[in-house]
């Protein structure tokens, strides 16, 4: 049975224009013509569309995340059945391999908050420059920081920020999240709860207030909310491999 683009898709739930770019990139197989030049789309077009469709539409953070993803549906496109169900095993560890780092700096954050501004290491104050260099961060990352209310170190008479041992152990947090992929928006959240000193903070709610959007507040990134988002992901990533054997894809490479 053949299908016109139309009829793709709408089976897919796309614009007609969409089923035509998806071509021109290299996420469909080649499509034959007839002899009136219209193109012949069969089942197996329809079935790699909406891979493609699952695998890309929503996006996937992250570079090494989304090269992979396009990796796979590229490769399912080639014919090779096999590499891309092999792929796709790949494209799900790298997705857990995400969510089990944002999932383990949320559990150091929960042990940090619960130690409230006790047990910090004693030790003297350093300048931003020596700070910098201390966690290996730039001197613009820590201006960038303050500026985004993430932290406000005390100044010297001179109106130098110095960095002492409560300082020090927030960014050593902060610079945690950040490489965890939270964002400054969920990293404010949760540091302003903090700062306020919110119950809720003590009662191992720091997993929520990451992931929970305050009322009103604009949302404008996955890692807004990013525990929720990863777990999304990883539904997704599920889904490739359960299509790509409904396309016959072996199991095992």
């Amino acid at each position: 049975m053949r299908f016109s683009t139309s009829r793709v898709a709408a089976a897919v739930g796309v614009h007609p224009n969409t089923v035509r770019l998806y071509e021109q990139w290299g996420f469909l197989q080649p499509v034959p013509r007839g002899a009136n030049g219209y193109r012949m789309y069969g089942q197996e077009h329809v079935d790699q569309m909406t891979l493609a469709r699952a695998a890309l539409h929503g996006g996937w953070p992250g570079r090494a995340i989304r090269r992979s993803a396009l990796d796979l549906v590229r490769t399912s496109a080639s014919g090779d059945a096999e590499a891309a169900m092999a792929l796709a095993r790949r494209h799900l560890g790298l997705v857990r391999a995400e969510r089990r780092q944002a999932e383990t700096a949320a559990a150091f954050l929960e042990e940090w908050a619960r130690r409230g501004r006790g047990g910090l290491p004693a030790g003297g104050s350093l300048s931003i420059g020596a700070t910098a260099a201390e966690i290996s961060l730039t001197v613009d990352t820590l201006r960038s920081w303050e500026r985004n209310r993430l932290i406000k170190p005390p100044r010297t008479a001179g109106g130098y920020r110095m960095y002492g041992p409560a300082e020090m152990g927030r960014l050593r947090v902060i610079r945690m999240l950040y490489l965890a992929g939270y964002s400054t928006m969920s990293i404010l959240r949760f540091m302003s709860a903090f700062d306020g000193g919110a119950p809720r903070v003590r009662q191992g709610e720091a997993r929520r207030i990451l992931d929970t959007p305050d009322p009103g507040e604009d949302v404008y990134s996955a890692s807004d909310r990013w525990l929720t988002t990863l777990a999304e992901l990883e539904a997704r990533a599920r889904r490739l491999i359960s299509l790509l054997k409904a396309m016959g894809a072996p199991l095992n490479r």
